[in-house]
């Protein structure tokens, strides 16, 4: 990976924070997003530890590098960087990656809505963006096909026992579970109850249902998310 002497970004909001690098980043190995992604990762994490670590950043940072896009009829690609992983889809990373692309000109901006597609590493994000007076006011898009890869697959999960859950794909996989099976109410008094149960599912599954995208995308455990 090549940088240059000065990295450009764009600090943006969409339900946490999100960085949008705009600039800087001269080079990346890989024939695709994909590809050039799984290179981030295993080669050049560097970018992400200097954007997204102290002091330039925090833990609640999320981080986007725009690249060219490699499928013909795509306007941008983009790489999703995280605290912990690489995403290969963000919903909120798509509405802030799009927002920037508008709002500084990298694309051409039409009021009052602008449409454009997206190369993430997951596939193509159709977009469709309302703008007004300049700014991007609404964010509209098309996930890549979501699938089920496990429905009522049992769980052994330590302190909670056995447990039914779905692991479904849709830019990531997740794993799924009904909160009656803890007696537990979806309300903001049981979110550190609901984080932790989350988690504790999170690690059961990434090791007793380890899971494969069929074409290119595999499971670790930092990738399945509760």
């Amino acid at each position: 990976m090549k940088l240059s002497n000065m990295i450009t970004a764009v600090d943006t909001h969409a339900g946490t924070p999100m960085r949008v690098i705009t600039g800087g980043v001269v080079d990346l190995p890989g024939t695709t997003i994909f590809e050039k992604m799984k290179w981030l990762q295993t080669e050049g994490d560097e970018l992400r530890r200097r954007m997204l670590r102290e002091p330039r950043g925090y833990p609640a940072m999320c981080c986007n590098l725009i690249l060219p896009p490699s499928h013909p009829e795509a306007d941008a690609g983009f790489i999703i960087m995280e605290q912990t992983e690489y995403p290969a889809m963000s919903g909120g990373n798509t509405i802030a990656v799009a927002t920037v692309l508008l709002e500084t000109g990298m694309l051409p901006m039409q009021e009052p809505m602008t449409e454009l597609l997206l190369e993430s590493p997951a596939g193509l994000i159709p977009i469709r963006a309302e703008c007004s007076q300049g700014k991007v006011t609404q964010v509209i898009f098309q996930n890549v096909p979501a699938f089920a890869i496990h429905i009522d697959a049992e769980l052994n999960v330590p302190h909670l026992g056995k447990t039914k859950v779905d692991v479904a794909w849709g830019g990531m996989f997740y794993v799924i579970a009904e909160a009656k099976q803890f007696d537990l109410k979806l309300t903001p008094q049981n979110g550190a109850k609901i984080a932790q149960i989350g988690e504790m599912l999170r690690s059961a599954a990434s090791e007793q249902l380890p899971v494969e995208h069929p074409d290119n995308l595999p499971c670790h455990s930092s990738g399945c998310s509760p």
